[in-house]
């Protein structure tokens, strides 16, 4: 699915960036573009760093209390 439709970038290559290493939205915006526009992917693509990614990750833009709801 799209995640950034201002720079077409997909769940999967979100996902793809932070297993090799992306852990914050500026490294997002700086490898795929994500949220360089108007920004109304970031919240879905820090959600999408936190799955995937390595956890270990801090900085400004890292979707700390961005969780997604538990049933």
């Amino acid at each position: 699915m799209y995640v950034c439709v201002c720079n077409p970038v997909s769940d999967k290559q979100i996902a793809q960036a932070a297993r090799e290493g992306a852990c914050c939205m500026r490294d997002l915006r700086d490898r795929l573009g994500v949220g360089a526009r108007c920004g109304k992917c970031v919240p879905m693509a820090k959600e999408l760093l936190q799955v995937h990614g390595t956890g270990g990750g801090g900085g400004a833009g890292s979707g700390r209390g961005l969780s997604a709801p538990q049933p």
